[in-house]
């Protein structure tokens, strides 16, 4: 508690349709409610389940996406509810975690909250993990490996050394996070990692090893959606012009090879520093 010195901790879970598991991660950062954490939101991003109810139950306060910044039409993404939840907490620092996680444990959040608490410098603490009964388990997923890691050794690579790029358990001082772009969807978190590499350097960024994270499979076109989305990202902060356009994907139906196209949104939020000061 001596760390904190005045500062104050905000723990957000992004969740849509988390009913199964968003209950067990508000359960373990719960206890630390009081003393370390100061609020404990779950923004939920139009849920259609359980999950707010799960989560109220559980002891988190929820916050529905559409009721910060109602001024704006919610995007679809996580990075839109990211964005958003800058504006739903009050905390100087603001730990990230997924609400998908199974087995979670509350060593995530103050392993998080380490290197902010203790090294004036630190602006972004990204988690790293080992993936369970997998056979990149001891990598950072197939995304990661195949498009992040890639793109960031080609265009940044500086940041070669971070394990995974893209994990959803992170934290972060308030003064960075409201001063950037958020990406709406899946390129938040190569987006932050971009921008605070950029702006404060290598020194600014560190990296805590959480154990073993498991959580639930995407399939491979839903992987596809995701990859374009944090390539669009990486591009656009590294300044490299790109051609925006629906994804083109094949899918085997009845013996023959069918085209599937998904519209890709690739867009940022602006800095929420600016949206405070309009309201």
């Amino acid at each position: 508690m001596a760390l904190k010195r005045g500062r104050t901790v905000s723990v957000v879970l992004p969740a849509l349709n988390e009913e199964a598991t968003v209950g067990d991660v508000v359960s373990v950062v719960r206890p630390l409610l009081g003393t370390l954490v100061d609020e404990l939101v779950v923004m939920d991003s139009g849920s259609t389940d359980r999950t707010a109810e799960v989560a109220t139950a559980a002891g988190a306060r929820v916050v529905r996406r559409e009721d910060v910044v109602p001024s704006l039409a919610p995007l679809p993404g996580k990075g839109e509810v990211l964005w958003r939840s800058l504006a739903a907490t009050s905390g100087d620092l603001i730990v990230f975690l997924d609400s998908d996680l199974v087995d979670p444990e509350t060593a995530f959040v103050t392993a998080l909250l380490g290197p902010l608490l203790d090294v004036p410098d630190v602006h972004l603490v990204k988690g790293f993990y080992r993936r369970p009964l997998r056979l990149e388990s001891s990598g950072g997923g197939r995304v990661t490996e195949l498009v992040a890691r890639p793109l960031l050794n080609t265009l940044r690579p500086e940041l070669s050394g971070v394990v995974q790029p893209l994990g959803g358990e992170y934290a972060a001082t308030r003064s960075f996070l409201e001063s950037v772009p958020f990406a709406a969807g899946y390129g938040v978190e190569i987006g932050l990692l971009l921008d605070v590499h950029r702006i404060y350097g290598l020194s600014a960024l560190a990296q805590v090893n959480l154990g073993v994270r498991k959580h639930r499979n995407r399939s491979l076109l839903q992987l596809g959606v995701m990859s374009s989305q944090i390539m669009g990202t990486a591009l656009a902060r590294c300044q490299v012009p790109m051609e925006s356009g629906p994804l083109t994907q094949f899918v085997q139906v009845d013996g023959e090879w069918l085209p599937d196209s998904t519209d890709v949104l690739v867009a940022d939020r602006p800095p929420m520093v600016h949206v405070v000061e309009e309201r």
